[in-house]
């Protein structure tokens, strides 16, 4: 049986406090807690195990190896990718994109074609596809939002005609926190033979996500925002796209014999894998993938679900909160809102003396600012160790922050 006091006892820092008051964590949307299994793998690994991978033949460098391999077979286990050579260890979500637009744009974008993504995208999911497109002459299309938040898809047939050569999108919105219809995108695009990438940096670690049920070609996301270390990330790329496309760096490890007339490449993963990687960062996947997949049991997603919907309730009910991304259903505990009269930035400010941590501002997300009509939100977003009881006290402390405002 899922028991949240259980959970919590596997994060130290939620036991933290802030300003004297008990820590009220609701910025998990930009970078999740770690439980001690992770704690303790990393300094386990940078005492025992802190070599360079994949080249020495000493005992400690051999160590370190296993690790960050079995770490990449964590994920491809965890998503459900054919095999290892399709994951390529990253920084983080971002980096992961930035590659996936370089290399992907390289080789399969022409001067006069068109990448489409869509208004809800975070700006990872934008702005490399900008570079590109300017690079090689593309440009970009969107799919517009609705009002309540969700995807307009009335015209996505319209939208992929023509010279579309990938189309790019968020599983589910940074700021919205509503799921999109991904599958329905990528069937529409393989109609016509169009590649998809998914940004999940969100989706990864709210849903059991089978990179090839979802059909993707491309999956990209953080460590950091599923129980993992900072600096760590994965793209995923079905195998034929992946060994058509260039490096995107060049240096060590990614080389298969250099020359100064030529030089050419390792064999997937290792060919987008230049330098030394953060290979005590990327172990911490182990751990983290194991808890993360607990938390995907029913009884914890029954919780999670009761989260949501309780604090949807909460906020639309109450007169003051203007909540962006209306649609209650398919949504994740990640909300985003702005209460008239009173900035953003203050609100979070605020809040944070009261012992709440939120996010606020644009969110990474300006164009869906602009959207919208406002200059920034304040978002809170919970993972399956917050509470009940901690919405109470977010909502009780919320009415004292904005009374002290207006």
């Amino acid at each position: 049986m899922f028991n949240v006091n259980d959970i919590r006892a596997c994060f130290p820092a939620l036991s933290g406090k802030v300003y004297g008051k008990p820590l009220v964590y609701f910025d998990n949307a930009a970078t999740s807690q770690r439980p001690r299994t992770v704690l303790e793998a990393a300094d386990r690994l940078s005492v025992v195990s802190n070599a360079n991978i994949h080249r020495a033949v000493h005992r400690m460098a051999d160590d370190a190896t296993q690790a960050y391999e079995a770490a990449r077979e964590a994920v491809r286990d965890f998503i459900g990718a054919d095999s290892t050579g399709e994951i390529v260890f990253t920084s983080g979500a971002t980096a992961a994109m930035n590659l996936a637009a370089f290399s992907f744009c390289e080789r399969f974008v022409s001067e006069g074609d068109v990448i489409v993504v869509s208004a809800v995208e975070h700006h990872s999911n934008i702005v490399p596809w900008q570079l590109a497109a300017g690079r090689k002459g593309a440009s970009l299309r969107v799919i517009p939002v609705n009002d309540d938040g969700t995807l307009d898809l009335v015209d996505l047939d319209r939208l992929l005609d023509g010279p579309v050569r990938i189309v790019a999108v968020a599983q589910i919105s940074n700021v919205l926190g509503i799921r999109n219809p991904v599958e329905k995108i990528v069937r529409a695009a393989h109609e016509r033979s169009i590649p998809v990438l998914v940004d999940g940096a969100q989706g990864i670690v709210h849903e059991k996500t089978d990179v090839k049920k979802l059909g993707c070609d491309f999956y990209a996301f953080s460590g950091h925002k599923i129980y993992a270390a900072t600096g760590t990330g994965i793209l995923y790329g079905r195998r034929e796209l992946l060994e058509e496309m260039p490096p995107y760096m060049g240096g060590g490890e990614m080389v298969g014999r250099v020359t100064f007339g030529k030089t050419t490449y390792a064999p997937l993963p290792l060919k987008f894998e230049a330098g030394t990687p953060n290979f005590i960062g990327q172990a911490t996947f182990v751990p983290a993938l194991e808890f993360a997949g607990k938390m995907f049991a029913p009884d914890a997603v029954e919780h999670t679900d009761n989260l949501a919907s309780y604090m949807y309730d909460r906020l639309v009910s109450h007169p003051g909160i203007k909540l962006f991304g209306e649609c209650r259903e398919g949504r994740i505990p990640l909300f985003s809102f702005t209460v008239d009269g009173v900035h953003h930035e203050d609100l979070a400010l605020v809040l944070d003396k009261m012992g709440i941590a939120v996010r606020s501002g644009q969110l990474c997300a300006e164009p869906l600012m602009d959207r919208f009509g406002v200059t920034g939100m304040v978002r809170a977003s919970l993972l399956p160790y917050n509470t009940v009881e901690e919405i109470d006290y977010f909502m009780d402390s919320l009415d004292r922050a904005i009374k002290m405002l207006k």
